[in-house]
C-alpha cells in the first residue's frame, strides 16, 4: 500500500489572501504563468498580485499560454522566466496554466537543457510551484504530471519528470465566471478521473476511498451541469471533487478514455473534457465488474441512465473513421495506459469505445 500526496492545500473563500504567508516563504520574486483572459476575469490574477505585493514579492507575469499548452511555449516562458530572475513559478487558471508551471518550473532549473529534455529521463529538481485553479476538472493543483502538446507527434503527453506543487490555493468563487460549457466540460474530466482511477489495475485501498468519496461528492452536484442554479456550497464541492480526482490519479494513472481523448482534442478542437467524457460510457460499459458500483456511488439507476447523461451535459462529438482508426492503432501500441486497464484490450474492444 503506498499514498504520498506533498501538496499544501487550501480550500476555501478568499484562499490566496488568507494565505499570504504560505506565500511569502517561497522566493523572493515570482513568474506568474497564466492565460489571456480568464484568470484577470475571474479576479485570480488580481488576488495573487495584490497579495504579492503586500507581502514584498516582486513578479513579472507571463500570460501566453494557450489551452493545451505546447513544448514551445514552455520553453519561451522558461527563458522569460530566467530573464527576469524569478525563483519560484505561480500557476493560475484550469489545468493548461497549472501543467504548463510545472515544466516551466523545471526547464527554469534545468537551464543548461534543451526541450528535449522534458521527455528524458533525469532530475525532478524544480523552483517551487504554486497552484491556484479557477476550474473544477484537472486536479493539477494536486497531481506531478504535466501534460504537454506535442506537435511533431500530434498529440499530447505528461512529461518524464513529476513536479509536485508545494502549495496548492484553491477558491471556489472563481469557478462563478466560468461559461456552463467549461464548468460541465472540466467537471465531466473531474468524473474521468475518478472513473479511470477506480477501473485500474493501480488502484488500492486509499486510491479507492479517495474515488468513492470523491464520486459521492460530485453526484450530490451532478444536477448543476445540467442547468440547475449553483449556490456556493455547490461550487465549494465541484471544486474539492476535482482536487479528489487528482489526488487518485496521481497514484493510480488514467487509463483507456484519456488516452483516446487527445486525438480529438489534438486534431479537430474538442475541448479536453467533452473528448475524456464521451469515452466514459463505453469505458462503464466494457467494465463490467465495476458497473454496479460505480453507478451506485454516483447514483445512476444503470448504464443507459449515465450514457444519458453524459450526452445531455456535453452533447454530441463527431470523429471521423480516418480519426478513430489512428486512435485505435495508436492506443493499441500504448502499453501505459493499456497496463493500467484492468480488463484485456483487443481491437474489438477499442473500437466499441467509439460507439
Amino acid at each position: 500500500m503506498y499514498f504520498y500526496m506533498p501538496t499544501k492545500i487550501y480550500c476555501e473563500s478568499n484562499c490566496v489572501r488568507n494565505h499570504a504567508k504560505d506565500l511569502s516563504t517561497l522566493g523572493k520574486k515570482a513568474l506568474i504563468v497564466t492565460g489571456r483572459r480568464s484568470s484577470k476575469e475571474n479576479g485570480s490574477l488580481a488576488d495573487i498580485q495584490d497579495t504579492l505585493s503586500k507581502e514584498g514579492i516582486s513578479y513579472e507575469i507571463f500570460d501566453r499560454i494557450e489551452e493545451n499548452p505546447s513544448i514551445e511555449t514552455v520553453m519561451e516562458a522558461r527563458d522569460f522566466g530566467n530573464e527576469s530572475g524569478a525563483d519560484f513559478v505561480i500557476g493560475i487558471g484550469g489545468g493548461s496554466p497549472l501543467d504548463a508551471a510545472k515544466a516551466i518550473s523545471l526547464m527554469m532549473k534545468q537551464i543548461d537543457k534543451t526541450e528535449d529534455y522534458l521527455y528524458e529521463k533525469g532530475s525532478d529538481d524544480a523552483y517551487p510551484v504554486v497552484s491556484v485553479p479557477t476550474t473544477c476538472g484537472t486536479g493539477s493543483e494536486a497531481t506531478p504530471y504535466a501534460i504537454l502538446t506535442i506537435h511533431r507527434k500530434r498529440t499530447k503527453s505528461s512529461i518524464s519528470h513529476r513536479i509536485f506543487p508545494v502549495l496548492a490555493l484553491c477558491d471556489p468563487n472563481y469557478l462563478k465566471n466560468l461559461p456552463p460549457s467549461v464548468l460541465a466540460s472540466t467537471s465531466i474530466d473531474a468524473l474521468g478521473h475518478f472513473m479511470e482511477s477506480y477501473i485500474n489495475n493501480n488502484a488500492t485501498f486509499y486510491s479507492k476511498m479517495l474515488c468513492k468519496e470523491g464520486m459521492h461528492l460530485w453526484s450530490s452536484v451532478k444536477d448543476v451541469l445540467l442547468g440547475k442554479p449553483a449556490c456556493d456550497a455547490d461550487y465549494e464541492s465541484l471544486l474539492n471533487a476535482s482536487t479528489l480526482a487528482g489526488m487518485a490519479i496521481t497514484h493510480t494513472g488514467t487509463s483507456l478514455p484519456h488516452g483516446l481523448s487527445y486525438y480529438p482534442t489534438y486534431e479537430t478542437g474538442v475541448p479536453h473534457g467533452k473528448a475524456v467524457g464521451s469515452f466514459l460510457p463505453a469505458y462503464l460499459r466494457a467494465a463490467k465488474n465495476y458497473q454496479s458500483e460505480i453507478l451506485s456511488l454516483l447514483n445512476f439507476p444503470d448504464t443507459d441512465a449515465f450514457t444519458s447523461y453524459v450526452n445531455q451535459v456535453l452533447g454530441s462529438v463527431m470523429i471521423s473513421d480516418d480519426l478513430k482508426k489512428a486512435a485505435v492503432n495508436g492506443m493499441l501500441s500504448n502499453q501505459g495506459k493499456l497496463a493500467n486497464c484492468p480488463f484485456p484490450v483487443d481491437e474489438d474492444v477499442m473500437w466499441g469505445m467509439f460507439e
